[in-house]
């Protein structure tokens, strides 16, 4: 029997996406002449799609001001300094000029579904009404052999220029046989390799296009694997997270519109601008923590006043992504921000290794980034001491920190 603390050792090895968020005056000044060059050149093309971006984001409510005031945010998303704002927002209007390929694989459909359902779109959500999107199985009204002749066409007149977005985790078992798509039978990995021959360069959506997701979950009956186990010698930007946040898909994008190239990525090829954060790191619950105020269990006094969620399943301090910072659902609210643990589903094997609601009280292993502070086994006032090892401590730091007891009304 496999031993699961041995399991998650493994998994938790990943190298930090520890970000450096200032490249120096020389890299920008390059890389803003680059820009412009860029945007320049782009202007000069013809535009795929006849959708003017400012129409459209004022359609919706949103004036010139309030756009600025996004297309600044989102500079800082990008980790870029703020001289590049206005490059951004002309990058945005120029987003009809970059063709887009949309395949959907062995998927739910679910990243699709978080752009489309938007009650109030953000910019983000109406930027892609401006993408040149030329194929999408969910969006086309074609089918058929009529769809089929319409992706043909787009991979062949963009040939070498369309970004290749996909969907869902490719079966490999029973030689593919578990995925077929189109009138001539191609496997889920066939077309995937065929489409991927002339991309500029591919964007794996959601955990399971990426890393294999729900469908490749124990025992994974069809053998499925995410984008980077398939295709190979083409830039990959994987965008995990079930399903992924519409910004940073949007992210992805404009950085390419701006400069040319892929963002920079960490290990597991995801854009350090979204995941170069540990969740943890920036939640609202962190004062918690380190207060050693935990919630031991689901009502109590602790949930009721929004404490630390480790205790009760939270995989926080082992999850890289930015949702704690640019939420969901129009930037309403995130998972922990509702009262549920996160279940880290932005990572490698996350069904298996983190989606249930137990901390991995005794997983004896290290945080990736070197921990909280230092390591995930000391507390920044140093109350720990360096025998305690792992994330383990967590489950007793309460008692060490000098957890607040809650007495009952008897007591009192």
């Amino acid at each position: 029997m496999i031993d699961s603390q041995e399991m998650v050792k493994k998994v938790f090895t990943q190298n930090s996406a520890r970000i450096d968020t200032n490249k120096g005056d020389a890299y920008y000044n390059s890389l803003f002449e680059k820009a412009k060059g860029r945007l320049e050149a782009l202007r000069k093309q013809p535009a795929l799609k006849d959708v003017d971006m400012m129409e459209v984001v004022e359609s919706e409510g949103v004036n010139r001001r309030d756009f600025m005031k996004w297309a600044s945010a989102t500079t800082a998303t990008l980790m870029l300094p703020p001289m590049f704002t206005p490059l951004v927002a002309e990058a945005t209007e120029l987003m009809n000029r970059v063709p887009v390929v949309w395949i959907e694989l062995q998927d739910c459909a679910g990243n699709s579904e978080a752009i489309l359902r938007s009650a109030t779109p953000t910019v983000d959500d109406l930027l892609f009404d401006v993408l040149s999107l030329e194929f999408h199985h969910t969006l086309q009204a074609a089918s058929g052999h009529q769809a089929e002749h319409q992706l043909e066409d787009a991979i062949h007149t963009f040939k070498g220029k369309y970004l290749l977005f996909v969907e869902g985790s490719i079966p490999t078992a029973m030689n593919g046989q578990y995925g077929t798509i189109g009138p001539a039978g191609e496997t889920f990995e066939e077309n995937l390799k065929r489409l991927s021959k002339d991309a500029a360069a591919v964007v794996a959506v959601g955990t399971c296009a990426t890393f294999g997701g729900i469908p490749a979950a124990a025992p994974n009956p069809t053998g499925a694997v995410g984008v980077m186990d398939i295709v190979k010698g083409k830039p990959i930007i994987n965008i995990p997270a079930c399903p992924a946040n519409p910004a940073n898909m949007v992210g992805v994008v404009l950085h390419y519109v701006l400069t040319g190239q892929v963002p920079e990525l960490d290990s597991l090829l995801r854009p350090k601008f979204a995941f170069g954060y540990r969740i943890h790191d920036n939640c609202e619950r962190r004062a918690h923590f380190d207060a050693g105020e935990f919630v031991e269990e689901w009502g109590d006094i602790g949930a009721e006043n929004n404490w630390c969620l480790y205790k009760v399943g939270c995989k926080g301090p082992m999850t890289f992504n930015n949702c704690s910072i640019i939420r969901y659902n129009e930037g309403a609210n995130w998972p922990i921000g509702v009262g549920r643990g996160c279940i880290g589903c932005s990572e490698p094997d996350f069904w298996d290794k983190y989606a249930y609601e137990r901390p991995m009280a005794d997983a004896n292993i290290k945080a990736p980034t070197g921990g909280v502070e230092k390591t995930v086994d000391e507390f920044g006032l140093g109350l720990l001491t360096a025998t305690s090892i792992g994330i383990g401590v967590h489950a007793v730091a309460s008692a060490v920190a000098g957890k607040r007891t809650v007495h009952s009304e008897d007591e009192e």
